[in-house]
């Protein structure tokens, strides 16, 4: 490998919105993330409701799926 071209690659802090800290490493020093293995439907086997941040809305709005319903 070539010498003095590649990023610091350290230990970095994880934190997710649910609280839940770790340590991995990255070339950031502070990572967050919406949803870790702790809180993860899949991982924790709990039912839980995941913001997708509107997509169903934005795929209605494109097709123009309100204007279809309605007929």
């Amino acid at each position: 490998m070539k010498e003095n071209i590649h990023p610091k690659y350290d230990t970095s802090a994880v934190r997710c919105a649910c609280g839940e800290t770790f340590e991995t490493r990255s070339t950031r020093q502070q990572l967050r993330v919406d949803i870790c293995s702790k809180c993860h439907p899949f991982y924790s086997g709990k039912r839980m409701m995941v913001d997708v941040g509107g997509r169903a809305d934005r795929f209605n709005k494109k097709f123009n799926r309100a204007a279809l319903d309605n007929e």
